[in-house]
């Protein structure tokens, strides 16, 4: 009897801790769903998958990448809202997603602080101020000059109302008081090519689009609208050092995931992210891309969209940008 009694014990333990395991069973134990809210190919879409390939390692299960883009991320940014927060859909939050759009559109599908919790920051791209290398400018001071000379005023394009290039320009306007007209274009790539032919002088482009061009001499820099100067171009001087003091302007990403999904997930999630953005052959890629990793916790990233949309609402109420 006393052996019968050890065995059962025995069984209940191992019955126990079975049940223990099961219980305990790590997130995620299916794949991931990562939302793109942006056309497959595209810098953001080449971001995601880049990471999520070191993600997925570091999850133990596979993300897949759902492209859904549309209305300024609105398309992808409400599908992910109204998802199920169990943390399995992830999103793709960006300057869009999460600073202009709330000022820009009163109806949007989705509230950027009510439908989401963050994950953490994924990367951000710096604005460069470039002009056609036909236009007699090589700094700052010189260009301010010019412009001031163009009394019917001065072109520049962007890639669309409310995209960071238009904020930054936007910025730069009230900043300088200058003449500024704005040139919208359907994305960054033909507002380029334009100011490469002639057509306008001048923009501010985002470092990922804007380096080749750059490198080759089709543009030339006048000044980068980050805190420090790019490693990539560091000849170009920022526009704090060239006398517009705290002008930064950035296109950013972020990741995002329903809110009310489980902290236990979102700490899962945003550990993965944190160490596939300290990656060397990440990081490496990044900066070939132009591009600045900025891993960061849930919090650093809510706090770094809030300020954002308090900084982009502010111009687009003061400056009166409409988008059509």
């Amino acid at each position: 009897m006393k052996r019968l009694r050890c065995i059962a014990a025995a069984a209940a333990c191992v019955l126990a801790s079975g049940s223990l395991t099961a219980r305990a069973q790590t997130y995620p134990t299916r794949p991931v769903e990562w939302v793109v809210p942006y056309q497959a190919g595209g810098g953001t879409d080449i971001v995601a998958r880049t990471v999520a390939e070191k993600m997925a390692a570091e999850l133990g299960q596979s993300i897949v990448i759902v492209n859904k883009p549309g209305a300024a991320t609105a398309i992808g940014a409400a599908y992910a809202a109204r998802a199920k927060p169990d943390g399995y859909v992830m999103l793709t939050g960006d300057t869009a997603t999460l600073a202009a759009n709330p000022a820009l559109y009163p109806g949007l599908a989705y509230d950027p602080q009510k439908d989401f919790d963050t994950v953490g920051l994924l990367a951000r791209f710096a604005m460069i101020l470039v002009v056609n290398p036909a236009v007699p400018v090589h700094n700052l001071q010189e260009f301010v000059e010019w412009a001031k000379q163009k009394k019917e005023g001065v072109s520049y394009g962007t890639p669309g109302a409310g995209s960071p290039h238009h904020l930054a320009t936007e910025l730069f306007k009230q900043k300088t008081g200058l003449n500024l007209v704005h040139v919208p274009y359907r994305g960054a790539a033909p507002a380029v090519q334009d100011v490469m032919g002639g057509q306008i002088p001048c923009m501010f482009v985002d470092s990922a689009t804007g380096q080749q061009y750059i490198s080759s001499g089709m543009l030339r820099p006048i000044a980068v609208a980050s805190k420090e100067r790019l490693a990539n171009l560091p000849e170009v001087p920022t526009l704090i050092e060239s006398g517009m003091e705290g002008f930064e302007a950035y296109a950013w990403q972020g990741l995002l995931v329903p809110k009310g999904t489980p902290h236990s997930a979102i700490e899962t999630l945003s550990k993965a992210l944190q160490s596939a953005l300290k990656d060397a052959a990440i990081r490496k890629k990044f900066s070939d891309m132009g591009l600045e990793a900025i891993p960061g916790t849930p919090r650093e990233m809510a706090d770094y969209a809030s300020a954002e949309r308090e900084k982009w609402g502010t111009l687009i109420h003061d400056a009166g940008i409409k988008v059509q």
